[in-house]
């Protein structure tokens, strides 16, 4: 089975933040990089409370009888590179670079259904010197390394060690699954103990991440499992990464936990011209923001590491139909609805979702008109958000309405547990651009209601995610 598509998705989590915009290595963002997936030696894990010396991936597998499991452990090993100038007084300096590292087995039936199997594995660590042009680095043109003359440029890396337990525990009832657990350790032993992280990163497990494949079995999604399923994949415990399905295809037979929670069937943008080491943000927004450097800072940027140098190039080979490629486009557009009146004998569940405007005879209508589509201006005169109404629990739901929040499970903001049970009032009736409704709504009892207001500042839920406490006519 071919996984270059999911490396494709992996390579976007293993150098997340590896390199920052603008890119020099000496911008204050690049001060601070190695945040993702960093599994720590246990000495200094042990010291800092906030780091770990492990990751976990538990997901439920149903299988057929005869499973097997291939995992691919993926991580960079950290490389630091400094400059040694060849006369006294020169000018040196630092700067981590990263190697790519895969640790790759696979676990047959009898392990993975009897007591689980264990792999150690070992990196070796290693030392190379490189002459430097003079004036500079040999390899990127660094004018900013060596201004005494010619020197060296140092690369040095430590010796990693570690382990990948996989244990699999039968799900009770009659389905034949497994809940399947795989820990990865790191088990460097650094002496001393560094007392920095700088000084701890060079024998840490860099974003680490794990991608696993399935033979003879399925795994069930942790995003939507089957009714059966849900309890077995809330009982998993995932530690410093997230599982979700990667088959490109739609199947279910890969498997992708990352530091970085994803959904299911992940795909980068097709638009997306190359890596920009900032995954989570917008490629639109890289590509000006590397395109504004000064000559000097794209000078420095591209002496900072071979990637860097890489990736200013391309920006600057960029045309502008390349770049109006990054500004937006639509996945899956939908057919417009056409106008239909909501019928009076309708029942609750059946007008969950209708916008309905009431019209001079006192009857309900959808509103939105077919000829116009949504991202048109004029679209805009079919909609009355201060006085269109939504139905919800058999009630019209409008502005000054007022409503019990419930939060969603789809949500993933941690704060949404605070407005849980909270009475809002609601401001506006508004539609995306699915025609899928919602409110805007203001905290009945927040004592700053009035200001957030005046200035447009609401609260923003789904039609299923509240509850009609009070109806006004």
């Amino acid at each position: 089975m071919s996984l270059d598509a999911v490396r494709r998705i992996a390579d976007a989590v293993l150098y997340e933040g590896y390199i920052l915009y603008p890119y020099r290595a000496s911008a204050q963002k690049n001060r601070s990089r190695w945040q993702w997936g960093v599994v720590m030696g246990p000495g200094y894990a042990a010291a800092d409370p906030s780091e770990r010396d492990f990751t976990q991936a538990e997901i439920v597998l149903e299988h057929s009888g005869q499973p097997s499991v291939q995992i691919i452990l993926r991580f960079l090993q950290v490389q630091r590179r400094r400059t040694e100038a060849a006369e006294p007084g020169g000018r040196a300096q630092t700067w981590d670079e990263a190697v790519e590292r895969e640790i790759e087995f696979t676990v047959g039936r009898d392990e993975l259904l009897g007591a689980g199997y264990v792999h150690d594995f070992a990196v070796d660590g290693g030392e190379e010197r490189e002459p430097l042009a003079d004036g500079g680095d040999a390899d990127h043109g660094d004018a900013d390394h060596g201004e005494a003359g010619a020197g060296y440029a140092v690369r040095r890396r430590e010796p990693l060690a570690g382990l990948v337990s996989v244990r699999a525990f039968p799900l009770e009832g009659p389905w034949q699954a497994v809940r399947l657990r795989v820990r990865v350790e790191n088990r460097t032993a650094a002496d001393p103990v560094p007392e920095r992280r700088e000084d701890a990163l060079p024998t840490a497990l860099v974003a680490a991440h794990l991608i696993m494949t399935a033979t003879g079995g399925e795994f069930i999604s942790m995003i939507d499992p089957p009714e059966w399923a849900k309890t077995a994949v809330a009982e998993c415990e995932n530690i410093g990464g997230w599982p979700v399905l990667a088959d490109p295809d739609g199947g279910r037979d890969i498997v992708l936990s990352s530091p970085i929670i994803l959904y299911d069937h992940p795909e980068v943008a097709p638009e997306s011209p190359g890596e920009l080491y900032d995954g989570l943000e917008i490629d639109e927004i890289l590509t000006l923001r590397t395109l504004a450097l000064s000559d000097d800072e794209k000078l420095q940027a591209r002496a900072t590491d071979p990637r860097a140098a890489a990736l200013i190039d391309r920006v600057e080979a960029m045309g502008a139909r390349d770049i109006v490629k990054l500004h937006g486009t639509v996945r899956s557009p939908r057919p417009v609805r056409s106008p239909r009146p909501v019928r009076s004998d309708a029942s609750a569940q059946d007008a969950g979702s209708m916008i309905a405007r009431t019209n001079a005879a006192g009857e309900s209508q959808w509103i939105g008109d077919p000829d116009v589509p949504w991202w048109d201006p004029g679209a805009d005169a079919s909609v009355s958000p201060d006085t269109d109404t939504v139905n919800v629990g058999g009630h019209q739901i409008g502005r000054g309405s007022r409503v019990r929040l419930r939060p969603g499970n789809r949500r993933s903001d941690a704060q949404d547990m605070f407005l849980i049970g909270r009475i809002a009032e609601v401001q506006a009736v508004l539609l995306d651009v699915e025609d899928n409704p919602y409110l805007a709504v203001a905290l009945a009892d927040d004592p700053d209601q009035d200001l957030r207001i005046a200035h447009g500042r609401f609260l923003y839920f789904s039609v299923d995610e509240v509850e009609p406490c009070e109806v006004v006519s």
